[in-house]
């Protein structure tokens, strides 16, 4: 049994830059093992399944798999799917706004594809969150020493480190350089000697508002126990956990900011993400997640 499937690269206009997506336009005739088979068989971060779901138009239904286990949500693949959805002809385009429901195990993703010329151009999805804010940190003599980096480099002026969970929990620590966010490595014995672990993340967020590039407002970088120590992961799945962590700052005044958060750099495929969020006290963060993707590879894989 042959399927057919595409590679995108995810928010990047470029090939081989940005996160490797694979997706599986047609995977009706799949059962649960065999799309954990073809994750681990192609082995990039996710690999997607577009399944039978709802009879409305333009809405579809997809299985997210890493190569160890199914993913309940992940943003990558939102941009990715809807892209190759958009370029093999799957999902009927017009130029301008194209809408359209992607339907996650976590539940429907409303997602808007915008067209030039008949091909998609950019992608955008939204979400609705309410973000669990916790003060509660590790030391910064702790941080620096589980991040490798000096106690001196981390913001303590306009930022502060914070638990933010949207469902998933993330340390999220700012520090002042770019350079300090590319040069840091996790240290797995400081962080079990430290109180990193009391806090429930698993998952460092580090984060600095200097940034080279002209397109990015930020630099990000995951690090944790679970992140090999030469690994850049993508992430997007910590954005909105991000987005309430700028929110939960008394300085961001209220109403809608647009800014761009990239990860990796010029030798570790770069991404740029641009996000938009509806800040107003009270009331749930309205977040906007977008970026561009390219298509690098077409093929049919033989499935047992």
């Amino acid at each position: 049994m042959n399927n057919h499937y595409y590679i995108a690269d995810v928010f990047t206009r470029e090939k081989f830059n940005g996160a490797q997506i694979a997706v599986f336009p047609k995977a009706e005739n799949l059962s649960d093992s065999q799309m954990q088979l073809l994750a681990r068989e192609l082995n990039l971060s996710e690999t997607v399944f577009v399944v039978p779901g709802s009879a409305q138009e333009n809405h579809f239904k997809v299985r997210i798999f890493s190569p160890q286990n199914e993913v309940d949500f992940a943003g990558h693949p939102i941009i990715a799917t809807a892209y190759v959805l958009a370029s093999s002809g799957e999902l009927a385009l017009t130029d301008g706004h194209n809408p359209l429901t992607l339907e996650q195990n976590i539940g429907s993703i409303d997602v808007s594809v915008t067209s030039e010329d008949g091909q998609p151009s950019f992608v955008q999805f939204s979400q609705q969150v309410s973000a669990v804010v916790d003060r509660f940190a590790p030391t910064d003599q702790e941080l620096s020493e589980l991040l490798s980096i000096d106690c001196k480099a981390i913001d303590t002026k306009k930022y502060s480190t914070r638990l933010v969970s949207c469902g998933f929990p993330y340390l999220i620590v700012p520090v002042f350089n770019y350079e300090t966010v590319r040069n840091a490595r996790f240290n797995y014995s400081a962080w079990s000697q430290s109180t990193a672990p009391q806090t429930a993340a698993q998952e460092i967020l580090l984060f600095s508002e200097k940034n080279p590039h002209q397109d990015a407002n930020f630099n990000a970088r995951l690090l944790g126990p679970s992140i090999g120590i030469h690994d850049d992961p993508p992430v997007g799945s910590a954005m909105p956990a991000f987005a309430s962590y700028l929110a939960s700052f008394d300085h961001t005044q209220e109403g809608t900011h647009t800014f761009a958060v990239d990860r990796g750099d010029d030798q570790s495929r770069r991404s740029v993400l641009n996000l938009e969020m509806v800040h107003k006290k009270g009331s749930p963060l309205k977040v906007r997640i977008g970026g561009e993707a390219v298509l690098v590879a077409e093929g049919r894989i033989a499935t047992p």
